[in-house]
């Protein structure tokens, strides 16, 4: 799995003509990425000369790193979610009764595979919050990866709501499309207005 190999064997599958990994993976490398940022940054803004944010960047480290394990494990997640869609084409349909199980576990593997991403746009928020929270403590030297952090978090985001997309408009169900609808419909889009507030006000500082 993603989290426990190597970035070049990942990179190497991601490259390769197999399903899995994909977009969705990547997108939780994104987060990973951002979240990583942020604790380097708050790690580089500690001592003396940032003692009155000790705690804030304290609870900011903690949090990030938090984040990033979660974020790798969203990438394992969503390569099994998908690959649950990719067995379910596979199932037979010789007979009535096997199309109509095929049917139905194709579609409940689409819902399953649309809630990773979902919740990958909410660590992504999570992410540029506390970015944006470290922005006043983080140590000029390193300030333009708080930007970083923001752009990994958004990139991690849209790429989310599309795979979010592609899941939600093969399910047959109007119930169950529209369910997932309202509750994923704009969240990202909260995201990357966080994050290029942010990325614009790293540019001012270091512009000024």
């Amino acid at each position: 799995m993603i989290s426990s190999e190597s970035m070049n064997d990942y990179l190497f599958r991601l490259a390769s003509r197999q399903p899995t990994p994909g977009g969705g993976a990547a997108a939780a490398l994104h987060a990973a990425q951002g979240a990583a940022l942020v604790a380097m940054v708050a790690r580089y803004s500690t001592g003396e000369k940032y003692a009155a944010y000790a705690e804030q960047v304290a609870r900011i480290t903690e949090s990030a790193d938090t984040l990033r394990h979660e974020a790798l494990g969203l990438a394992d997640e969503d390569e099994r979610a998908f690959q649950g869609v990719i067995d379910a084409y596979k199932l037979p349909s010789t007979t009535e009764e096997l199309k109509a199980a095929k049917t139905a576990a194709i579609q409940d593997a689409l819902v399953t595979a649309a809630q990773t991403p979902a919740r990958l746009i909410g660590l992504s928020g999570a992410v540029v919050d506390l970015a944006t929270e470290l922005f006043d403590a983080a140590n000029p030297n390193v300030i333009s990866d708080v930007a970083a952090a923001a752009d990994a978090a958004r990139a991690a985001a849209t790429t989310a709501r599309v795979n979010i997309d592609i899941n939600v408009v093969a399910i047959k169900d109007p119930a169950v499309r529209s369910r997932l609808a309202s509750e994923t419909d704009g969240l990202e889009e909260k995201v990357v207005l966080a994050a290029d507030t942010l990325v614009q006000r790293v540019r001012e500082r270091i512009l000024a």
